[in-house]
Order: structure tokens, then sequence, then C-alpha cells
């Protein structure tokens, strides 16, 4: 059967993410800084973490809704700096939208948006993602049909639920797919469990791990994909 659904990780696969999040961190810390300095001390120490620990205690279903964590996360370090909770949860939202502003300049992979205009051509293209980038905020929804977060699912790849959810919504059998991403475990592993064709991303040309499964193809350019996933059929 043809291919008909074509699946992409997002964060590292796309664009680095690591580079993205620092930069919104850094320029959410400054808006911190600014407004909020009492809260700048406790972000330095080992405070925040210890509110992270008994947010996620509390709400262990948070850790697939980052967006939500970070700032359930934010709005009790507020607290713990002597805000009331009106006022600390307004100032964590204005803090938190610093980030996510940040979390959306992204600097995309050599490649990238080209083969996502080829796919998107021929194929239906998904977003699959355990974090919190929005497609449409970054203008990605011109190709992609729609996005399934972790969020949205309740569950993070590697979890099935990802995959199926996906599948589900595009009404496309697990062998007329494909699953794209950087991680071994999360996209590739966990797209191949549910039966979908796995192709990784490795920019980085490090190689397979002895050990691991492999992959249904791997690529080492974004511009590989279109030929690669073509030889699928």
């Amino acid at each position: 059967m043809s291919l008909s659904l074509i699946t992409f990780d997002l964060d590292n696969t796309l664009w680095d993410v690591d580079a993205v999040i620092v930069a919104a961190e850094s320029a959410m810390r400054a808006w911190l800084a600014e407004h909020v300095p009492a809260v700048v001390a406790l972000y330095n120490s080992s405070g925040l973490a210890d509110i992270r620990a008994a947010v996620v205690a509390e709400h262990p279903g948070l850790r697939h809704d980052v967006s939500r964590l970070r700032l359930l996360i934010t709005t009790r370090a507020m607290e713990a700096c002597g805000y009331r909770p009106a006022e600390a949860a307004a100032l964590a939202r204005t803090a938190f939208d610093v980030f996510m502003e940040g979390r959306h300049r992204v600097a995309y992979f050599d490649d990238a948006i080209e083969t996502l205009a080829q796919l998107s051509s021929r194929y239906t293209l998904a977003a699959l993602s355990n974090g919190n980038a929005d497609i449409s905020r970054l203008g990605l929804d011109r190709y992609f049909t729609f996005a399934c977060s972790a969020a949205d699912v309740g569950r993070s790849k590697p979890a099935p639920e990802m995959f199926l959810a996906a599948l589900a919504r595009a009404g496309a059998p697990p062998h007329g797919a494909v699953h794209i991403g950087d991680h071994l475990e999360d996209d590739i592993a966990g797209a191949q469990a549910v039966g979908m064709h796995a192709i990784w991303v490795d920019l980085k040309r490090s190689g397979l791990p002895e050990g691991v499964t492999s992959p249904t193809a791997v690529v080492n350019a974004l511009r590989e994909l279109p030929s690669v996933i073509a030889s699928l059929r």
C-alpha cells in the first residue's frame, strides 16, 4: 500500500531546540530581573528544583504538558517570594508569554522548509511532538494538516497513544504511514512499535549505537527525505 501519512517530530528534527530554549530562558529571566527581581534569586538556587518536584508530585499528569507545568512552577515561584495567588498567576502568565515568544524564534535546519513544502504536495503531513511548539505560530500550518502533542494526548512519545492518535486522525493504517524524528527511542522505536515506518534523522552523522533496532531508513540531511520516502512506496 502506498504511503499517505508522514508524521514529523519537531524539536531537534527541524531545528536545534537546545539553542532555542536557552535563548527563551534568557529572555524570561531578563524580564524577571526587571519586573520581579525577588524571583531571580530563587531561579538561581536549588529552590526552583524543589518547587518543580513538588508540582510534579502533586500533578503527575503535567509531565506530559510542558506548558502547564512551566506555568504552574513559575506561579509557585512567585508565591514563594510573597506574591498573593492572583498577582502571582498574572506575573507568571506574563513571564511565560515572554518565554513562549522566544520558544518560537527557531532557526530551521538546512532544507527543512523546502523539504516540508515538497512533501506536503504529495502526502498528508502531521506534527507529532512532546514539546510545546505551535505549528500555527511558526507558520508551519501551511505544510502540516494537523498536530498532535503530548499535552493533547495525555501521553508522551514513545507511548503508542501518540502515534495511534495521529493515525486515527488521518484515517491511515500504520503500514501506510512513516514517522520522522531524531530520537531513537521516542521517535523510531515508538513508531515501529505500532507498525509504522520510521526514518531516523541523523544530522550529526553519529551512526546507530550497537543493540539498537534499525530504523526503516536513515538520513543525514533533510533534503534526502523525499527520495527516501518515495522508495518506501
